[in-house]
């Protein structure tokens, strides 16, 4: 291993998880392998997952807020419906949601659905970049739900007694005062949401969902060093050292927002973000 081969591999490599026009056409096999193959190959799976991260994250903090408030809602027909959805999702694992949402997006017709004298193509639903991304979202909407649930059942009573003093309703009362205390106070578990959910996203690999001309997440290049080189030691424990540091990135993210959040409280009154994984789900 040289310099040189380490740059080959970097140039070749890098951006190989995006497809076959931004790297080598062929994935390096048995004594071509080296460490700089693994590396950078792995690390080029990485932007998948990211990508589901990423996306679930964004979608999911929306749909979460509008299923928070319909849960929290007096009235039935937008109270239920939220708390089904809640039940659903968090009382099935989520190896199954995948299984179960792949098998169910194989049944669509090949030829599409046609809306309105509109046809939808529907092959692209079972390729792991959507179709996992659309389980992915959904669970983790129904979790951040729950959590921002629980922020706004907690919300301090006199907090909406000065809202409605100062005469704001409605729109105008949410946007002010409960939106910003509920994220406030959420803040610290839904950062171990966004943690898990990016461990989450190694499951892609062993659901149904294919990765799609050799494109594929970190854990599919690692587990395609470790049966070509026959040693996982060095492949694995990869993959475990680009996730450790990714979640780095997302504490030191999370708790820049955190801190901007909490920016008009006294210091010692700071909500403090305590990485607190979750083993049972």
């Amino acid at each position: 291993m040289t310099f040189e081969s380490c740059a080959e591999s970097f140039r070749g490599l890098i951006l190989r998880s995006m497809g076959r026009e931004f790297g080598d056409r062929l994935l390096p096999r048995g004594l071509e392998i080296d460490t700089c193959d693994q590396v950078f190959l792995i690390a080029s799976g990485l932007v998948w997952n990211v990508y589901f991260a990423t996306l679930a994250l964004f979608f999911g903090f929306f749909l979460a807020t509008a299923v928070a408030l319909g849960k929290a809602s007096p009235r039935a027909w937008a109270r239920k419906p939220a708390e089904a959805f809640v039940f659903l999702f968090r009382g099935s694992p989520l190896f199954v949601q995948f299984f179960f949402i792949y098998e169910a997006l194989v049944l669509l017709p090949r030829e599409g659905i046609t809306l309105a004298g509109i046809t939808l193509d529907t092959q692209w639903t079972t390729r792991a970049w959507a179709g996992a991304l659309f389980v992915l979202f959904l669970n983790t909407s129904a979790y951040t739900a729950e959590i921002f649930h629980g922020a706004l059942k907690a919300i301090p009573k006199g907090d909406l007694e000065a809202a409605d003093a100062y005469g704001l309703t409605g729109f105008a009362k949410f946007r002010r005062v409960v939106w910003p205390t509920m994220l406030r106070l959420a803040w610290p578990s839904y950062t171990n949401e966004a943690i898990f959910l990016l461990h989450a996203t190694t499951l892609v690999f062993f659901s149904a969902f294919p990765a799609w001309q050799q494109m594929g997440d970190a854990l599919y290049y690692a587990n395609y060093f470790a049966a070509q080189t026959f040693n996982p030691f060095i492949a694995y424990p990869l993959v475990g050292l680009y996730f450790i540091l990714m979640t780095l990135a997302v504490i030191g993210l999370f708790g820049a927002v955190n801190r901007r959040l909490n920016r008009h409280l006294p210091r010692e009154a700071r909500a403090r973000f305590r990485f607190r994984p979750q083993y049972i789900r």
